[in-house]
């Protein structure tokens, strides 16, 4: 029967996309090629993003694809990931990001029988060599990857999708609701047996989207499922914390450019009164914090650098990393977090659970995006779980406060870990109850 209506314009809008995706090709590979000079793309797996794979597909048994954008998406995978390989040890396991920064992370704490590649871009010729290659019996998409050449693909090959910790950014809503683009995105929702979104607000904006209702199934925020992870080599971190162990410490993390400028005028602050304070900062990107590290010295300012695993020499009171990877450890080294990303208009925050889970004070600014809701539900659980500040003076009086009162600062440690416990429980089987009901039983 020829579809009518909304599908069959979106069956327009699609070959539209698949032809000027296939005319673009060209263009898009040398885009790659400009992207690999550049550092952003890996220097000899690059040639994975065209659907060229490095590695062999098992060559029996059923393939579950696991695909993230990035390191966020990838961590928030991976506890699912080990889930499903201790219930189904017959499923093989694909994994998928498409940043450089996402592998250097994730290659070393993926279970040892996933496969690690990194992901197609959109192209008709790239996908289809992917999924030709790969022929996974099931695709799991992190978080919002609505990439149109994929998901039709996948379902003209019979491929069961599903999107967990489903959302749309307010601008990606309005962006899919256009009248161009709305018979797309109903097209591209359709495919998918599951849809678990993060939030009542987030299943509202997949129904106007047209989302089969059936497909939408809450199982919780996966963020909210911090994965235990051993460093291979804590050695430089555990003579770290014997440095701090008698200092005043607090660490800004995944802080974005102009950030800087608010953490180190804190600083400032907090120097003049507390002469055995330490600021920890962590840049989003490691080069950010060398460009920091070099501004600093310039001054004449003594500054300690991560990757040169300098030690905190006496007159030295700010500490910078830039490398990646031990966010989760360096937030055990310290009694308060501020979480930024989340101080200018603009930005969308980043994840708190780890702060909290680490037993961190846990601080953060008003523009926090998607993570609105996990700030929400942190504190309708305890109002002293998470605190939400609007700049340097608002900053500086709280920190003051916590440093003056052990008491105050103890009891907001206390509140974090409790309630991201309180969310947290169950979420990963939750996922994997939903995943396992409506994917991965209906085919093999």
């Amino acid at each position: 029967m020829a579809m009518t209506g909304p599908m069959a314009k979106g069956e327009i809008v699609y070959k539209i996309y698949r032809a000027l995706t296939y005319g673009l090709s060209p263009l898009l590979h040398l885009h790659l090629h400009w992207r690999k000079l550049r550092g952003l793309e890996h220097p000899i797996r690059w040639r994975e993003r065209l659907g060229r794979p490095s590695l062999r597909r098992p060559s029996s048994g059923p393939l579950l694809w696991f695909h993230a954008v990035s390191l966020g998406e990838g961590m928030a995978a991976i506890p699912v990931i080990k889930f499903c390989s201790q219930r189904r040890p017959d499923v093989h396991i694909l994994m998928t990001t498409t940043t450089v920064s996402a592998f250097e992370v994730l290659k070393d704490r993926l279970p040892a029988n996933v496969i690690y590649q990194f992901a197609p871009i959109d192209t008709p010729a790239a996908m289809d060599a992917f999924l030709g290659y790969w022929k996974p019996n099931w695709i799991v998409i992190m978080e919002s990857e609505l990439w149109p050449n994929l998901i039709i693909g996948a379902s003209k090959c019979g491929i069961g999708l599903a999107l967990l910790n489903a959302r749309l950014s307010a601008k990606s809503f309005r962006h899919w609701s256009r009248p161009v683009l709305f018979p797309l995105i109903s097209l591209l929702l359709s495919k998918f047996s599951l849809i678990a979104p993060l939030s009542s607000v987030q299943a509202i904006h997949f129904q106007l989207l047209q989302a089969p209702p059936f497909s939408i199934k809450f199982c919780g925020d996966l963020k909210y499922a911090v994965d235990e992870y051993e460093q291979k080599d804590t050695r430089h971190l555990e003579y770290l914390q014997k440095q701090l162990s008698q200092k005043q410490v607090w660490m800004a993390a995944s802080i974005h450019r102009g950030e800087e400028e608010i953490i180190l005028g804190v600083h400032n602050v907090l120097v003049q009164t507390h002469t055995d304070i330490v600021t920890i900062i962590v840049p989003r990107h490691p080069q950010h914090g060398q460009e920091i590290a070099e501004e600093l010295q310039k001054g004449g300012q003594n500054v300690a650098l991560r990757s040169q695993h300098k030690e905190l020499i006496p007159g030295t009171s700010i500490y910078l990393v830039d490398t990646l990877g031990e966010l989760r450890q360096l937030y055990k080294l310290t009694p308060i977090a501020v979480i930024g990303g989340s101080f200018f208009p603009g930005l969308a925050g980043h994840n708190i659970s780890e702060a909290a889970a680490a037993g961190c004070a846990v601080l953060t600014g008003h523009h926090v995006g998607h993570f609105s809701h996990m700030v929400r539900e942190m504190q309708q659980l305890n109002p002293l779980s998470v605190m939400q500040v609007s700049g340097k003076q608002e900053l500086e009086k709280v920190l003051m406060e916590l440093f003056a009162d052990a008491k105050i600062l103890e009891s907001r440690q206390k509140a974090a870990k409790e309630a991201l416990h309180a969310l947290s429980s169950a979420v990963v089987s939750n996922a994997w109850d939903v995943l396992n009901f409506h994917l991965l039983r209906n085919k093999c």
